[in-house]
């Protein structure tokens, strides 16, 4: 486990993140006869700041373009990243959203009608959390041994935690966002 900082520029200090993003790496070993390939991969998480959509895209893009980076690198530990947490989205196809997949990150298609907040409603989604992996432009996976199920969802706590305080109170104590999840399958 382990930050996400920003390598210097120029000689100087890169601005760093609003919030650190972490990130943890998994691997799948082989048990005693087991003949499958060990099977890593690395979840990474970021919180963008909230501000403007002018100040977010620029966290947003350098998030996606050093993960991108990373993605390229030559060793065991980035053929397998996914990404996960408040982007701070608006909606499909907007500049931040666009910001965010410019790089090749994918986010799953089942997760669009998903809401991500307590307070979404039919007339008000955001997409400010997400879960995303790379892909070709083709929209082909570059997953290695983790094959996307097609199934995704989010998790309505709300009936099960604090049911006796409104929405903005439970707010307050756990968090106005949804878990949300993706299944793989593991080769």
């Amino acid at each position: 486990m382990g930050e996400i900082v920003l390598p210097p520029v120029a000689g100087r200090a890169a601005d760093q993140f609003a919030r650190t993003p972490y990130a943890v790496g998994f691997e799948r070993v082989r048990a005693a006869g087991d003949a499958r390939e060990p099977v890593s991969f690395v979840l990474t998480t970021v919180h963008v700041l909230w501000g403007t959509p002018a100040a977010r895209v620029v966290e947003i893009e350098q998030f996606a373009q050093w993960m991108r980076r990373w993605a390229d690198r030559e060793d065991d530990w980035s053929s397998n990243l996914l990404v996960l947490g408040d982007f701070n989205l608006d909606r499909l196809g907007n500049p931040l959203y666009e910001a965010f997949v410019s790089t090749g990150l994918w986010a799953p298609s089942e997760l669009d009608q998903v809401p991500r907040t307590i307070f979404d409603d039919d007339n008000d989604r955001h997409f400010y959390d997400q879960v995303a992996w790379f892909s070709e432009p083709t929209g082909a996976s570059l997953l290695e041994g983790l094959t996307y199920t097609r199934r995704a969802g989010g998790f309505d706590f709300l009936p099960h935690v604090f049911p006796g305080l409104s929405r903005t109170e439970v707010s307050w104590r756990v968090s106005d966002h949804y878990p949300l999840w993706v299944e793989f399958a593991v080769a």
